[in-house]
């Protein structure tokens, strides 16, 4: 069953979808909570905080939905696995703020499947299959 071709393109389509979809909805609730969000990146002492939320909202929500459909697939999931890394060390020091283990090793975690789909790609069911 594991080596069957279907049963692995929607493994990989549902693994795709699975990895993407939390991107696009808080990616979508940015826009909405923007000061809240510029103002978190403020907080951490970060400059520019407005274009922070910004990027994150491009990142979050545009990089998110190409990998949900499967467009342009590998870069997208390359853009959000680089984005992923400050977030880990900015947002998420668990060495500083033991209190932040579990969501600094989550989002480790979620950037190894990023990956993944940057050496694999998105798979049969995507519009990168399609298109090309």
């Amino acid at each position: 069953m594991l080596d069957n071709p279907k049963f692995r393109d929607a493994i990989i389509l549902i693994g795709r979808l699975a990895l993407s979809v939390i991107f696009v909805i808080y990616g979508y609730n940015k826009i909405g909570g923007f000061e809240g969000t510029a103002g978190y990146i403020a907080s951490k002492g970060l400059p520019l905080p407005e274009l922070g939320a910004a990027l994150a909202i491009v990142i979050e929500l545009g990089a998110g939905a190409l990998v949900f459909v499967g467009y342009k697939t590998r870069w997208a999931a390359l853009a959000i696995a680089i984005f992923i890394v400050p977030l880990l060390v900015v947002f998420h020091p668990f060495w500083d703020q033991p209190s932040e283990m579990t969501s600094f090793f989550k989002n480790l975690s979620i950037m190894g499947g990023f990956l993944y789909i940057v050496a694999f790609g998105p798979g049969k069911y995507s519009l990168d299959a399609k298109y090309g």
